[in-house]
């Protein structure tokens, strides 16, 4: 099982980055995918989770109007577009897969990539 995360970067506040998460080595239909960050000295959080039962959910109202997820079932692969960013959009990225339908709690996740920094400069 792997999950592979790209597209982090370094981004002025205003800007844009795509994330990618590339999943393999399970039924991705059965999965639900969630993108959740996790800033220094901060404790995990959800951002956002997309599957074929709920469809896309976000969860802090911080990003929402601002992220997207979105999926690509053909690639196996979950994207969430990050638009409008902000400094306090700082943090390490991750994207996590548990079975059927999305969760805010981290620790239902299953699978876990490896995360991608993104830092937004003011």
């Amino acid at each position: 099982v792997q999950l592979v995360e790209s597209g982090g970067g370094l981004v002025q506040a205003g800007g844009s980055l795509r994330l990618s998460c590339a999943a393999s080595g399970f039924t991705f239909d059965d999965y639900a995918i969630g993108w959740f960050r996790q800033a220094p000295g901060k404790e995990r959080e959800g951002v956002s989770c997309i599957s074929r039962q709920d469809g896309p959910t976000y969860y802090p109202d911080s990003v929402k109007g601002r992220f997207t997820i979105s999926s690509d079932n053909a690639k196996n692969t979950v994207y969430l577009q990050m638009n409008s960013l902000k400094s306090e959009d700082t943090a390490v990225y991750y994207c996590a897969a548990v079975r059927n339908a999305c969760t805010s709690g981290y620790g239902w996740y299953d699978y876990w990539g490896q995360g991608t920094q993104v830092t937004v400069s003011s």
